[in-house]
C-alpha cells in the first residue's frame, strides 16, 4: 500500500503484506530498511521524530536511515540535532554537500560509528567514508553498508569521481557478499541513474538525494537493485526546496538579496521502504513513503 500525499490517519490500519503469516513462517523474511530524504530544518526534524513510531509499526523496518545535511536550519548538522535524531529512532545517518556547514559536527563524525561524509571527498576530509550497522532480527544480525558519494555535474564542490571511489570502497567493505546501500547525494538525474546501471547487480540499493523533489521511478533493475533517482525531503512541502516561497520568489523576481528561511507549512516525510533477499543480497522491493506530519501533536505541541 502506497502512501498518498497528504494523507494523514492512514496509518490507523496496518500494512498489507504479500505473504499470509504461515507462509512467513516458512520462509524468511527479507531485510526491510526505510531510507528517509533530506530532513530540512526543525519541521523536518519534527516530522521526522513525530511519524518515526508510525514507520516503523507501517512498515516493521530492521534499519532506518536518513540524510541529515539539512537539518540544523537548512544547512548542516549539529551535535545537538544529530543525538536527537539518533533519539528519535534514526540507526544511521548520512551526509551531503552540507556536511561541513556547522563545523562543531567535525568531533561527531570523527568519534560516532554511525554518522559518514560523502566517500568521495578529498582523503584528508574529516570523518569515516562509510559505515556497516547490524540490522535483522535477534537471532540473525546481519550488516548492512552504507556509503555516499556527491555528484559532480552542477555540483560546487570538488570531489573524486563517484564511480572510482564506488568501486575502492567495495573493495574494502568486510565480509565476501556484503548488503551495500549507495546513496548518491547529486544534481544531475543522468549521472544519478548512470551509477544506479554502472552497479546494478552489485549493490542491494542506489538511492538519489539532494534534489529535495520526489520521483516517480522507483524500480527493481534488472540485475536485483533497487533504484530511485530521488526520495524527496523530510520537511515543509509549501516551499521551494524546503525554503520560504515569498523569499525565493523575491529573490528570483528581482535580483535582490531575501534570506531563504525555512518554510512551515505541510511538513511530511519522504523516503522509502526497500527490501532485500538475505540469500541473494539483491533487493526484491522498493515502494515509497511519503506520510503527512500532524502539526497539532506532540512534538509540534507540547503533550
Amino acid at each position: 500500500m502506497s502512501i498518498k500525499p497528504g494523507e494523514s490517519s492512514g496509518w490507523a490500519s496496518s500494512r498489507p503484506r504479500s505473504s499470509s503469516s504461515l507462509c512467513a513462517t516458512l520462509a524468511p523474511m527479507p531485510l526491510r530498511i526505510v531510507m528517509l530524504g533530506d530532513i530540512v530544518g526543525r519541521p523536518g526534524r519534527l516530522a521526522v521524530a513525530h511519524l518515526l513510531p508510525v514507520i516503523r509499526e507501517l512498515y516493521q523496518p530492521h534499519l532506518v536511515l536518513a540524510n541529515a545535511e539539512n537539518a540544523a536550519n537548512g544547512s548542516g548538522l549539529t551535535p545537538e540535532h544529530y543525538r536527537k535524531l539518533r533519539a528519535a529512532g534514526i540507526d544511521g545517518i548520512t551526509l551531503g554537500d552540507h556536511v561541513y556547514k556547522k563545523a562543531q559536527i567535525i568531533p561527531t563524525l570523527k568519534a560516532e560509528r554511525d554518522i559518514i561524509r560523502p566517500a568521495n571527498l578529498p582523503p584528508r576530509a574529516k570523518g569515516q567514508r562509510w559505515m556497516c550497522l547490524p540490522a535483522g532480527e535477534e537471532d540473525a544480525k546481519r550488516n548492512v553498508c552504507v556509503l555516499t558519494v556527491l555528484g559532480r555535474i552542477f555540483m560546487n564542490l570538488p570531489v573524486n569521481d563517484p564511480f572510482e571511489t564506488i568501486d575502492r570502497v567495495l573493495a574494502e567493505l568486510p565480509g565476501p557478499d556484503p548488503i551495500v546501500i549507495v546513496e548518491v547525494h547529486a544534481e544531475a538525474t543522468s549521472e544519478k541513474q548512470a551509477i544506479g546501471w554502472r552497479f546494478n547487480g552489485r549493490v542491494a540499493a542506489v538511492i538519489g538525494t539532494h534534489t529535495h523533489v520526489a520521483t516517480a521511478d522507483a524500480r527493481l533493475l534488472d540485475q536485483g537493485t533497487a533504484y530511485i533517482t530521488d526520495i524527496g525531503m523530510c520537511g515543509p512541502q509549501e516551499s521551494v526546496l524546503g525554503r520560504r516561497v515569498d523569499r525565493v520568489l523575491t529573490y528570483m523576481t528581482t535580483a535582490m538579496p531575501a534570506p531563504f528561511d525555512v518554510a512551515e507549512g505541510d511538513p511530511r516525510v519522504c523516503g522509502v521502504l526497500i527490501e532485500i533477499s538475505d540469500h541473494s543480497r539483491h533487493a526484491t522491493d522498493i515502494e515509497r513513503i511519503e506520510l503527512k506530519a500532524d502539526v497539532n501533536a506532540p512534538p509540534f505541541v507540547a503533550g
